[in-house]
């Protein structure tokens, strides 16, 4: 995977990162959280990253911590339909992973997912811990997660 690269968002990638999102949508984001998306994008970033390949972006995610860096959050990772399956969310959320580690302070890291996402995440050394009905929108439930390693 040496011809994927990834790098920190600009805002400038939001008009592709709009398009990954609704090219997942619906099977894995329910249309009402396109709002919450670009909000994120507008207010709430703390570190997040794209993955690009040849040039376009294949998928993105990003790192929120509770303002006392204890707690890291994994937050909005979104891979193109098209290159699931082939290591891209793997390789992201690695990066991550080492991304939190530099932070002496993080005691847990969590993801909160849904039913659709949590296998990725519990392959990739994540323990279920909450599930809540509906929590996303009807028919997204909440799978809050933490990382066991």
């Amino acid at each position: 995977m040496s011809h994927l690269q990834i790098r920190p968002y600009t805002p400038a990638d939001k008009p592709q990162l709009l398009a990954l999102l609704r090219e997942n949508t619906p099977m894995y984001f329910a249309p009402a959280e396109e709002p919450d998306f670009v909000h994120y994008l507008a207010h709430e970033i703390e570190q997040y990253f794209v993955v690009e390949k040849a040039g376009q972006i294949v998928g993105c995610g990003g790192i929120n911590f509770e303002a006392d860096k204890t707690l890291a959050k994994i937050s909005w990772d979104i891979i193109a339909p098209h290159q699931q399956g082939k290591g891209i969310g793997s390789l992201l959320l690695q990066h991550r992973l080492q991304v939190i580690r530099q932070y002496a302070t993080v005691q847990k890291i969590m993801v909160r997912t849904s039913q659709v996402a949590y296998l990725f995440y519990e392959k990739n050394g994540f323990s279920l811990v909450k599930i809540a009905k509906d929590y996303w929108a009807k028919g997204f439930d909440l799978y809050q997660m933490e990382y066991v390693g």
